[in-house]
């Protein structure tokens, strides 16, 4: 059967819509009932810690058995726990127990969910594609995750829980069907020749894994902890309105969005090694600033950051499929996830620490120190290496044998 991995790009739209539709929902749901932030952030710990422990075993997994019938699995368990909330709502059920399981259950799916996910990709687009389709896989999501905000907050509004729980659970169901029609067929066995190096350089020179993961994974610490201090920031210390948050909001995914967009042209000018450093570099000094000016500027910055953000993520995102051998690329993107889930919780923390005994501005400034100190550490942790197998290379002497004499 033909291969169609373009299909992979609409499942990977509706699996982050219903992601987040879901979390989103039941975030609302525990407010209302309990008026009570605290739950919500039980909610999230709930969500991010299985997906921090589970994320590098179920990366192996997703190495060793069918990544397109992983993905399938994936997408109908999680259509199954999904219609569980609205099912046990109908029936009475405590609502809070019943938030908080079916959400833990759909954290530890997503926590198999995304090593498959990337490993499928791997198997099915060429290398000198992968630019190009990380790109449009990365504003899928976006797209995603941007829509829920809108459909689930109306959704909620106008129609009640249990409907928007039941449509959340047909978005993994039709993501199934079309993960299916992607086919079993995979693509062709690469030679790498020059045409592959140059379309794309990194296959030719393969990374340490460790820094890569440090570095994908301090973008997943950037972006969570940035929108659990936005709401802090703008509603409660510069007392706007939610309209000003979704302002800020949409142009966050606008700058995201762009950088799609351009992130193609940009690796082939730079590489995707020094736009990703140094995006995240640039962005995370951006940061810093975004409390200190005022509603204008955090606007412009956010909208600049987001862009330079983008790149950056794509471009790891790029590094981890070709610098490991494509069956490892399910271990390599279960790694990556589990750390950065993890890193997030604990600088959640921290920040939240500082935030309480300061503001805001010290929990943007933490954060970025942080982030740059992981991002300096990947740098010197490539750098050294490469250096390290560039002197090997060059320093290695030929092995002289005997004539007529095994060796």
């Amino acid at each position: 059967m033909t291969s169609r991995p373009r299909l992979l790009l609409p499942a990977a739209f509706i699996t982050s819509l219903g992601n987040n539709i879901q979390l989103l929902g039941a975030a609302l749901l525990l407010v209302r009932a309990q008026g009570s932030m605290l739950d919500v952030g039980w909610l999230f710990i709930a969500v991010a810690v299985p997906q921090a422990v589970l994320s590098p075993y179920f990366g192996r997994l997703a190495d060793r058995f069918d990544r397109r019938r992983l993905w399938i699995i994936c997408d109908l368990v999680s259509a199954a726990a999904a219609l569980a909330l609205p099912v046990g709502l109908a029936l009475g059920v405590s609502q809070q127990p019943l938030v908080y399981g079916t959400n833990f259950a759909l954290a530890v799916i997503a926590a198999q969910f995304t090593p498959a996910s990337a490993a499928l990709i791997r198997e099915r687009v060429p290398t000198a594609q992968l630019r190009r389709f990380n790109a449009h896989y990365e504003i899928a999501l976006q797209c995603g995750m941007l829509l829920s905000a809108g459909v689930g907050g109306i959704a909620l509004q106008y129609f009640g829980s249990k409907p928007l729980f039941t449509f959340n659970a047909l978005t993994f169901a039709f993501s199934a069907v079309l993960v299916f029609a992607v086919g079993t067929g995979r693509r062709p066995t690469e030679l790498l020749g020059a045409k592959t190096r140059a379309a794309h350089p990194t296959a030719a020179r393969v990374l340490p894994l460790a820094p890569l993961a440090l570095l994908f994974g301090q973008g997943l610490v950037v972006v969570t902890v940035f929108n659990a201090l936005l709401p802090v920031l703008l509603i409660g210390e510069w007392h706007r309105g939610p309209a000003v948050l979704g302002v800020v909001d949409a142009l966050g995914g606008a700058g995201f969005l762009l950088a799609a967009a351009v992130y193609h042209r940009s690796a082939s000018r730079v590489g995707d090694l020094k736009l990703a450093v140094g995006g995240f570099f640039v962005c995370t000094a951006l940061f810093a600033l975004q409390p200190l000016f005022g509603v204008t500027v955090l606007m412009v910055l956010v909208l600049l950051g987001a862009f330079l953000f983008g790149q950056a993520r794509i471009a790891t995102r790029s590094l981890l499929m070709t610098s490991v051998d494509e069956s490892r690329v399910g271990h390599a993107f279960g790694l990556a996830n589990g750390y950065g889930l993890a890193a997030t919780i604990v600088v959640m923390l921290i920040a939240s620490v500082v935030t309480g005994h300061s503001d805001t501005r010290y929990g943007f400034a933490t954060v970025a120190v942080i982030s740059l100190l992981a991002a300096g550490l990947a740098a010197a942790w490539i750098s050294t290496i490469s250096r390290r197998a560039a002197s090997n290379h060059h320093g290695a002497r030929p092995v002289l044998r005997s004539p007529g004499r095994a060796v």
